[in-house]
């Protein structure tokens, strides 16, 4: 079996297919059993007691390996250096995400109606949509 980390460094594993997840944990991370979260493709493998052969981990598979910071973690947590921006619960966007694909329909939805129905856009409703465009566009190139 080969043992992947997250820093794209693989170690081979000698294990047979009645051996269990435990088994595997503390053969190959002993003192880190708990601390150590193995998946195998995209599940994590969590019942210690299923074998190798139950999970259909043959000859070269692959099982991806996560060190997790629990409360025996060795290394300090260190302070975040940024702090975090709050965002609305329910949300898992924040407000900012949303703004330029927001005023960018709007402003479509503008155009259409001004190309569409147009005897009911004067000339200064003409110039301010012309104008609003153009400033928009050189924020939206301007910050990317």
């Amino acid at each position: 079996i080969r043992l992947k980390f997250l820093n794209d460094t693989e170690e081979v594993a000698m294990a047979r297919p009645e051996d269990t997840v435990g088994v595997l944990k503390s053969k190959y991370f002993p003192g880190q059993e708990s601390q150590m979260k193995l998946i195998y493709r995209g599940q994590l493998l969590q019942d210690q007691e299923q074998t190798l052969r139950s999970l259909r981990i043959t000859d070269n598979c692959v099982i991806h390996c996560h060190r997790s910071r629990g409360a025996t973690a060795a290394a300090p947590t260190l302070p975040d250096p940024v702090p975090a921006i709050p965002t609305a619960p329910g949300l898992p966007l924040g407000g900012g995400t949303l703004m330029v694909p927001t005023v960018m329909v709007v402003l479509a939805l503008g155009w259409y109606f001004r190309v569409n129905y147009r005897q009911l856009f004067t000339a200064p409703a003409t110039v301010s949509l012309i104008g609003v465009t153009v400033l928009v566009t050189f924020l939206a190139f301007g910050v990317y």
